[in-house]
C-alpha cells in the first residue's frame, strides 16, 4: 500500500468515524429517552425535549473541543504537559532527539516539526499531533529519551512520522474532538455531583439523582468512545510499525523500543491517566492499560513478533529480570553502537535518473538509503550553519539571504525591499550571512536548510511572519524574473507558514477527479516542461506529452508555453490539491514523466518536483540526492 492508497484509506476511516459517532449518539439518545420513560412516563413533549437536549449537548461539546484544538499539535502537547525542545539546546539527550527528528523530516520531505518532551513521564511513549505536516509536533516522554539508544529512538520517531505522512494525525485530532461530545453527559453529571456535595436542601436528592443518571448514561458514552478509538487506531498502529521498519531499513530499532516497554516496570503507561485517556489512540504504546475490545494498540508481544517472528515470550521475561536491577541507559548504549558515517553529496551540476513509478512509490514512503541521505544532508550543513538556522533572531535573515541574487544591482533592489518591510538591521544581517555562510553552499542543501529553519520561523509573531512573507515575495520579484529556486522556496514558505498559522482551516481530504481539472493539469505540465527545456520548444512539447499520456491519455490538450513562466502555477494549486488521493498519485507520475522524459533530472528540476509534491501535500523524500554507492 502506497501513500496515495493510505490517504484514501484515511479518508474512508474518517467517513467510518462519522458513522460510528452517529451510532453512538443514537445509543445515548435511546438511553436518555428510556430514563425519561421510566421516570415520568410516555410524554411526547418530554421525550422530544430530552432527545433534542441530548443531541445539543453532544454536538456543542464536540464543536467546543474541536475549536479548542484549532491551534493544532502544539495544543495537544501542551495539554499533556509537554515542554518544547529549544532548537539550540546543548543537552546531549535533547540534541540527539532533535537531530533524529530533523533527519527524519528531511528524509521524508516534510517541514521539521516542533519537538516536545513530557518531562514528568518516565514511561516509554511518544505521539505525533496536528492537522497537517506544517503544523505537526512530535512529543516523547522523558523515559523515551533516557532508556532508548539512537537506533530505538529512530524507530519510535519513524513510527510517529508514519502517522504524519499517512493522514493519521488529522484523523486522530478530529477523533479527540468528536469523542469529547459523547463524553459530555458524563462530565456534566460529575460536575453536578461535585458542586452539589454537602447540599442539604429539599432539592438535593433530585440533584443527586440527576447527577447519577448523567454519570450512568455518560458511562455508555465512555464505552462507545473507547470502542471507536480502538476500532479506528489498531490497524493504523500496525501500519505505522511496518512503515517505521521501511523508513529505518532495520527492525532492531523499533523492536528494541517495544522490548524495553515490555521489559521495564514503567512500560508505556503514562502517570497522568486522565489526560492520557483522551489521546490514548495517538500514543506509540498503550498509555492507559486497556485491553481486549478497548485496546487501542495490538498486544505488545504480537507487535514484537511481527518484527521478529522468532521472539519468544520467555525472552521478554529474561529482559524483565535483567533490567529490574540495572535499567538500560540509552546514551551509554550509543557509545557502544558508534556514530553513523556521513556520505558525500553529488556534484552540483549532476543530472540524475529516475522513473515515474519510482517517485510515486516513494512519496511519503522513504526507504533504502533515504535516511542516510538525510543524515548526510544534515551533516553537510554543519554545526555553525545549523546554529544560525535554529537561532530566533537569525532565522529570518538567513532564509532571506538564500534569495539574494548573484547580480549586485538586483541585490541592491532586494536589500531595499527588506529595509522597507523589516528594517535595515535585518537587511544587513542577511547580507552578512550570505557572505559568511551561503556563497559556497551546495545547491542541494538550500531547501533542507530552510526546512530546518521552519520550526523557529513558525513561532514568530503573526505580524512578523506577514512582513517576512511579504519580503520573500518582494525579493523573488525584484528583477521581474522568477527563477525555479526562488519560486520553490517562496511557495513552500508561503504554504507551510500559512498552514501552521491556521492549521484547522487547511486540513481536508480531497475528492476531485482528474476530469474536472484538465486545464490545471495542462498548465502544471506545461510549466514543468518549459522549466526543464528552456528555449527548446520541441523538447518541451515532448516532455509535456509524456506527462499528459500519464494523466489524461484520452484527452487532447495541446501544449502552450506558459506566458507567465513558473508564476502560472499560482492558479493551479487549490484545485489540484483538492484531488482524490489516488488521482494525486497519477499526477505525481505525470509530473515525473515530464521532468524525466530525457532520462535525467537536474538539481533545479528536482527542487521543482519536490516543491510541487510538497504544496500538494504529497511529501517527497530526497530521492534525487543520490549518494555514491559504497
Amino acid at each position: 500500500m502506497n501513500f496515495f492508497e493510505r490517504q484514501a484509506q484515511a479518508r474512508r476511516a474518517s467517513t467510518r468515524l462519522v458513522v460510528l459517532f452517529a451510532l453512538a449518539v443514537l445509543g445515548i439518545v435511546v438511553a436518555v429517552d428510556l430514563v425519561v420513560l421510566v421516570t415520568i412516563g410516555p410524554r411526547p413533549g418530554a421525550l422530544v425535549a430530552a432527545t433534542l437536549g441530548t443531541i445539543a449537548v453532544i454536538g456543542l461539546g464536540s464543536l467546543f473541543r474541536i475549536a479548542s484544538l484549532g491551534a493544532g499539535g502544539d495544543k495537544v502537547a501542551q495539554q499533556l504537559g509537554g515542554v518544547p525542545v529549544p532548537e539550540d539546546t546543548t543537552d546531549p539527550n535533547l540534541r540527539r532527539l532533535r537531530n533524529v527528528v530533523e533527519e527524519m523530516a528531511i528524509a521524508s520531505g516534510v517541514p521539521v516539526p516542533r519537538v516536545y518532551v513530557l518531562e514528568h513521564e518516565n514511561a516509554i511513549n511518544a505521539f505525533a499531533a496536528g492537522y497537517s505536516p506544517s503544523d505537526a509536533v512530535v512529543a516523547v516522554t522523558r523515559g523515551t529519551l533516557d532508556r532508548l539508544n539512537r537506533d530505538e529512538l529512530q524507530g519510535v520517531v519513524a513510527h510517529e512520522f508514519s502517522h504524519i505522512l499517512n493522514g493519521d494525525m488529522r484523523l486522530n485530532i478530529r477523533l479527540v474532538g468528536v469523542l469529547f461530545g459523547i463524553l459530555m453527559i458524563g462530565i456534566i453529571g460529575r460536575k453536578i455531583l461535585w458542586h452539589g456535595r454537602g447540599t442539604r436542601s429539599s432539592g438535593a436528592l433530585a440533584v443527586f439523582g440527576l447527577a447519577m443518571v448523567a454519570i450512568v448514561v455518560g458511562s455508555l458514552g465512555v464505552f462507545f468512545g473507547r470502542m471507536i478509538k480502538a476500532g479506528v487506531s489498531r490497524s493504523r498502529e500496525v501500519l505505522a510499525d511496518a512503515s517505521a521498519v521501511q523508513f529505518t531499513r532495520q527492525t532492531q530499532g523499533i523492536a528494541g523500543a517495544l522490548k524495553k516497554i515490555g521489559g521495564l516496570e514503567s512500560g508505556s503507561r503514562l502517570a497522568h491517566r486522565e489526560e492520557a485517556e483522551e489521546v490514548a489512540h495517538m500514543l506509540f504504546g498503550d498509555g492507559i492499560g486497556l485491553s481486549g475490545l478497548f485496546a487501542t494498540h495490538p498486544p505488545l508481544l504480537q507487535r514484537i513478533q511481527a518484527l521478529e517472528p522468532g521472539f519468544k515470550p520467555e525472552q521478554l521475561t529474561q529482559l524483565q529480570t535483567r533490567w529490574l536491577t540495572t535499567p538500560p541507559d540509552g546514551m551509554q548504549e550509543d557509545v557502544a553502537l558508534g556514530l553513523v558515517p556521513a556520505g558525500e553529496l553529488p556534484q552540483a551540476g549532476a543530472a540524475l535518473a529516475l522513473t515515474p513509478p519510482m517517485v510515486a512509490a516513494q512519496v511519503a514512503r522513504p526507504h533504502d538509503d533515504d535516511y542516510e541521505r538525510a543524515h548526510t544532508l544534515v551533516m553537510s550543513i554543519g554545526d555553525a550553519l545549523h546554529d544560525v538556522a535554529t537561532h530566533r533572531d537569525a532565522v529570518m535573515p538567513l532564509v532571506l539571504a538564500l534569495l539574494f541574487d548573484a547580480d549586485a544591482g538586483v541585490r541592491a533592489k532586494q536589500r531595499t525591499e527588506i529595509v522597507g518591510r523589516m528594517g535595515a538591521a535585518t537587511a544587513t544581517e542577511a547580507e552578512h550571512l550570505r557572505q559568511t555562510h551561503l556563497l559556497d553552499l551546495h545547491p542541494m542543501l538550500r531547501l533542507p536548510l530552510a526546512s530546518m529553519a521552519f520550526p523557529v520561523l513558525r513561532r514568530r509573531p503573526r505580524p512578523e511572519i506577514g512582513a517576512f512573507l511579504d519580503s520573500v515575495h518582494a525579493m523573488v520579484h525584484a528583477d521581474d524574473h522568477v527563477s525555479l529556486f526562488e519560486y520553490c522556496l517562496g511557495q513552500l514558505l508561503d504554504v507551510q507558514l500559512r498552514e501552521a498559522l491556521d492549521p484547522a482551516r487547511h486540513a481536508r481530504f480531497g475528492r476531485r477527479k482528474p476530469g474536472n481539472v484538465k486545464q490545471e493539469f495542462a498548465t502544471l505540465l506545461s510549466v514543468v516542461a518549459w522549466a526543464g527545456n528552456p528555449g527548446d520548444r520541441a523538447a518541451a512539447q515532448r516532455a509535456y506529452l509524456a506527462g499528459m499520456q500519464r494523466v489524461l491519455p484520452r484527452d487532447h490538450v495541446p501544449y502552450a508555453p506558459p506566458t507567465r513562466g513558473v508564476l502560472a502555477l499560482d492558479d493551479v494549486w487549490e484545485p489540484l490539491d483538492a484531488l482524490d488521493p489516488l488521482a494525486k498519485q497519477v499526477l505525481v507520475e505525470a509530473i515525473t514523466a515530464a521532468v524525466s522524459h530525457d532520462g535525467q533530472v537536474s538539481v533545479a528540476e528536482s527542487e521543482l518536483l519536490r516543491t510541487i509534491c510538497g504544496v500538494l501535500h504529497c511529501p517527497l523524500p530526497p530521492t534525487l540526492e543520490q549518494l555514491p554507492r559504497r
